[in-house]
């Protein structure tokens, strides 16, 4: 099937894929499966790595090799201490982007570069995204305040033009794109492409518990809050009686964390020197006190705990605000085709496309 002129763009040319469609690397829920439904549809799927070991990341990637030969990213910790081996790795390996939920080191940026692979930071302030695009990133993900997860407070209508006026690169929109009117939306700024997390967080290919994406499908679009009291940086998760808590409880809150923290150091195999190297890094480049060092590790647990165990009361719901206009769980190829669909309908209502 051909692809309309219309959703080509700079972003599908440089990753190589049919449709402007990005699925963000949601840590516990972005693997090998999810990527390869996306990637098998058109999309660019992106591989979370943050929450696995060097030698996990390795066999996810060599699974996704195993069952696609579409083009495929993974996402990094850009504070991570082994970051610069997981970049030789994603090189070695033939990735195609490697994409980093904050500003990766120089040096990193240019290894990856070097071996051929795309960059992608997201950001949430147009300054951001400008010292991005100085440091030699390909793409830039520009995540509004609707987005899930780590988040801003600036909504994508007004981040997304700042963006696109501030850099020259291609710049993919995030946050509350769910469906072919938002992606139409989004061309009509001037974005490369929407990338989109909740809305594939619900999909047949996406191993999060059943139990789990009811919760998400039977939560209203006032259903959502922005915390600080998950890791110490503004999440939106839904609101649930544990968010509650720990927004009332700081002492709790504190003992809960480095609990935490302690089992995601077993859980990655990380040792105690590491962990303190990596704290250290977070420290000085985010500029965190030692409270917010000691909760850092605190949101994979919580979010593990949910989208792993399918424990809702023991941990926490990322999402974004979309999540209220969600309403069944397609598969990802089911997804793309609808999306695409669907915006191709916008354009033409818009601007219909010329003959051939």
């Amino acid at each position: 099937m051909s692809v309309d002129q219309r959703l080509r763009t700079r972003a599908t040319e440089l990753f190589g894929v049919d449709y402007p469609i990005v699925q963000t690397g949601m840590g516990w829920v972005a693997g090998p499966s999810l990527v390869t439904g996306t990637a098998e549809a058109g999309g660019l799927g992106i591989l979370a790595s943050a929450t696995m070991t060097i030698d996990e990341m390795d066999a996810a990637i060599g699974e996704v090799r195993s069952r696609t030969d579409q083009p495929f990213g993974v996402n990094l910790r850009p504070d991570a201490a082994d970051l610069d081996d997981r970049a030789d790795r994603l090189v070695e390996a033939g990735v195609r982007v490697a994409s980093f939920a904050g500003p990766p080191p120089a040096p990193v940026v240019q290894r990856l570069r070097d071996g051929g692979v795309l960059v992608m930071p997201t950001v949430g302030a147009r300054r951001h995204a400008e010292k991005m695009a100085e440091l030699g990133a390909d793409v830039i993900l520009c995540q509004g305040g609707e987005g899930g997860g780590h988040t801003g407070s600036i909504p994508t209508s007004l981040l997304l033009p700042q963006v696109l006026d501030a850099v020259d690169v291609p710049v993919i929109a995030a946050g509350g794109f769910h469906d072919g009117r938002g992606l139409a939306a989004a061309l009509a700024w001037g974005a490369d492409g929407v990338a989109m997390g909740t809305r594939f967080l619900l999909t047949a290919e996406s191993k999060v518990p059943d139990t789990v994406k009811a919760v998400y499908l039977g939560t209203p679009v006032t259903g959502t809050v922005v915390s600080s009291s998950i890791d110490g940086k503004p999440q939106r998760v839904i609101r649930t009686r544990l968010v509650e808590s720990l927004e009332s409880a700081r002492v709790t809150r504190m003992v809960r964390a480095v609990a935490n923290a302690w089992r995601f150091r077993g859980l990655t195999g990380m040792s105690m020197a590491a962990m303190l190297r990596e704290g250290m890094a977070m420290r000085r480049s985010q500029g965190l006190t030692w409270s917010q060092m000691a909760m850092a590790a605190n949101a994979p647990m919580l979010t593990r705990a949910t989208m792993v165990d399918g424990d809702i009361d023991a941990g926490v719901l990322p999402t974004g605000q979309c999540v209220g206009v969600v309403d069944d769980l397609p598969t990802c190829a089911e997804l793309i085709d609808r999306i695409v669909a669907e915006a191709v309908a916008a354009l033409d209502r818009i601007a219909p496309a010329r003959p051939s």
